[in-house]
């Protein structure tokens, strides 16, 4: 079902719109349209311009509560705009001197880590590193090389070097240090320079102690340095707990008010008589218009007109859907094709009678279906997923057809067949033979929800006034009549009863067609249209004879379409017996339940989302192309309900 929908516009003084919209609008859903385009017409109008001051409280308040966890588990509690604000500054004070306390902490951090790694390649070296650079007479390098140029260098240079190198680690580089005289300074360190040493620069007022002693004091100084950090991150994340209803109170409260304020943006203004008026436009429910109505009666700073007449806005109403709680999750279905356009009919309730349907037919098991029945229901209970709901309620007609097929987890001989097996019913067709009862039922079936979707159509075209969709297309009256007398036909072929005369099949046939085949001139001249035939009339013919057996092809593969119902029925069952077969069951031997088990599984999820798949491709290309647009838009209420203090 489409909510009714009723056109409000509203004006008062400039500086009263808050009082109005936090008193009144924030109460009700509304969706407001841009009132500088729909009242262009109006003289003097300028745009509502003027700086949303809750947008950086609002910041910051995402921003602590973004570092809350199970935010759906606090309660809310009441907050005026003054708490709110009092309480951001405090706590933000509060963070900018625990966050400047662990930025410096960090800042240390970085370079107590930047000195392990300096220290850590030289762990090996037993001597204390103050002492060593500080020799009088020897210079001290410490550094790494690559490896290939160290072989090179202990084979071609090392022993006419006046220098000695202690490796003391090893990876893709060798890390060391190399010891050389003060007065052989310069030529070594060159050597060493073209084979690629790179020097390592330890702080001598630092570094006091042997390589691991310095690391080690250094490992403490980070744990130090660790230990308050997390000692601010908890300090930091008390206060914030302490404070966690209050802070999501006051995000609430100054969501609500920056989106009230953010109204001006949708408003418009008009100076009259030396005071300057807001003026506000947008839908609300029929329901709330009332109610709406009735609270500002009395209210001498507020004036508010209801559009009953939909010819004097210059905007299509949006589409709000209502419908049962127990068909709500289809809507998902439909949304995904497109939201219905308000003078539509909302398809909800036929694409969950007919999806369900469907779905049990080619999937009917009752051990499967209930399987598909308890974890859809228990899913939506849990995650609230419309898609598990949609499962849960095609798994209800899974068990209904499964009874109906006396098929139970596969087995076909524990539960007598309602109605019939899909793989050995067969039906005597004149002229065709024998062909299986499912097939045939699923094909007479496809008509007359071909037919109840050209009622739909002539429906809403009888809403939109489409004088083609109601009379002369495809899936208007025309379509109609030829449709259901070669349905009616078809029948009594099927049951042997006697075909209506030549005649009467010549009227019901032919004149539907003729009025398919002149729908656009039919349509000109009905709407007093002229010329009635644009462009050639010999190109028309030709090009409506084309159109026209394009027509009879589309009722043919519509209709043929609707077998897979029967296909899917046959090889549900068949599938299942394989796994029967496999499993040991038909040969009177012992059963093996581990392949019953993991066949039942495979089959439901394989076959289950093909069959899923295949009946919303029915729905959308067999029924929905028939009768429905989907190009509603969506209503979008622009205030959040609730009334602030």
């Amino acid at each position: 079902m489409i909510e009714k929908m009723k056109f409000l516009s509203m004006t008062g003084p400039k500086a009263d719109i808050d009082r109005v919209v936090n008193q009144y609008l924030a109460k009700y859903e509304i969706h407001l349209e841009n009132a500088m385009a729909q009242l262009s017409q109006v003289q003097n109008l300028s745009p509502y311009i003027q700086i949303n001051p809750y947008k950086e409280l609002l910041g910051q308040a995402e921003e602590f509560a973004g570092l809350l966890e199970h935010t759906d588990k606090i309660p809310l509690r009441n907050l005026s705009l003054e708490e709110a604000a009092a309480l951001i500054d405090r706590l933000g004070s509060q963070m900018a001197e625990l966050n400047a306390e662990r930025e410096e902490l960090n800042t240390q951090r970085k370079a107590v880590v930047e000195d392990l790694n300096k220290i850590s390649p030289f762990l090996k070296l037993p001597e204390d590193i103050d002492k060593l650079v500080h020799y009088r007479f020897i210079q001290v390098r410490f550094g790494r090389i690559p490896k290939e140029y160290y072989e090179k260098f202990k084979t071609y240079v090392y022993e006419n070097l006046n220098a000695w190198f202690y490796p003391s680690h090893e990876d893709e580089y060798v890390w060391g240090v190399y010891f050389v005289p003060w007065t052989r300074m310069e030529e070594v360190d060159a050597v060493f320079s073209s084979l690629h040493f790179e020097r390592v620069y330890l702080k001598k007022d630092y570094y006091k102690g042997t390589p691991q002693q310095v690391y080690d004091k250094l490992k403490e100084e980070l744990s130090m340095i660790d230990r308050n950090m997390e000692s601010c991150q908890k300090e930091a994340s008390a206060i914030l707990e302490k404070e966690s209803s209050a802070i999501l109170s006051a995000r609430e409260v100054l969501s609500t008010l920056s989106s009230n304020f953010d109204v001006r943006k949708v408003a418009a203004c008009v100076k009259e008589h030396q005071e300057t008026f807001y003026i506000l436009c947008g839908w609300m429910t029929e329901k709330d218009a009332k109610s709406f109505e009735k609270e500002i009666e009395n209210d001498s700073k507020l004036f508010c007109i209801i559009e009953d007449d939909r010819h004097h806005v210059n905007v299509k109403p949006p589409t709000k859907l209502k419908n049962p709680k127990i068909f709500k999750p289809f809507e998902m279905y439909v949304k995904m094709y497109g939201l219905p356009a308000y003078n539509e009919i909302d398809p909800t309730i036929f694409v969950a009678l007919t999806y369900s349907f469907i779905f049990g037919a080619m999937f009917g098991d009752v051990g499967q279906g209930l399987i598909l029945v308890i974890g859809g229901f228990i899913l939506y209970k849990v995650k609230h997923m419309d898609l598990a709901a949609i499962i849960g309620m095609a798994g209800i007609f899974s068990v209904f057809f499964g009874f109906m097929f006396g098929s139970l987890f596969g087995f076909e001989d524990i539960l007598p067949a309602i109605w019939l097996k899909p793989t050995e019913a067969m039906t005597a067709v004149p002229g065709l033979g024998n062909m299986n009862t499912v097939f045939v039922v699923a094909i007479v079936f496809g008509m007359f929800l071909i037919l109840a979707t050209m009622i739909l159509n002539i429906i809403n075209a009888l809403r939109s006034k489409d004088v083609e969709n109601i009379v002369f297309s495809q899936n208007a009256v025309s379509g109609l009549v030829f449709y259901g007398a070669l349905t009616v036909t078809i029948l009594l072929f099927l049951t042997g009863h006697t075909i209506p005369a030549a005649g009467v099949l010549g009227v019901m046939f032919g004149i539907p067609l003729i009025l398919i085949l002149l729908k656009e001139p039919l349509t000109r001249i009905v709407e007093k249209k002229n010329p009635a035939i644009e462009g050639g009339k010999a190109m028309f013919f030709v090009q409506s004879f084309f159109e026209l057996f394009e027509v009879m092809l589309s009722y043919l593969s519509n209709t043929l379409s609707f077998v897979r119902i029967g296909a899917f029925a046959v090889s549900h069952a068949a599938m299942m017996g394989v796994v029967l077969m496999l499993a040991g069951a038909e040969d009177g031997g012992t059963i093996n339940w581990l392949v019953i088990i993991l066949g039942n599984a495979f089959v439901s999820a394989m076959e289950g989302l093909i069959v899923g798949i295949q009946v919303l491709r029915l729905e959308y290309y067999e029924m929905f192309s028939r009768f429905y647009k989907g190009d509603g838009r969506e209503f979008k209420p622009f205030l959040k309900q609730r009334k602030i203090k």
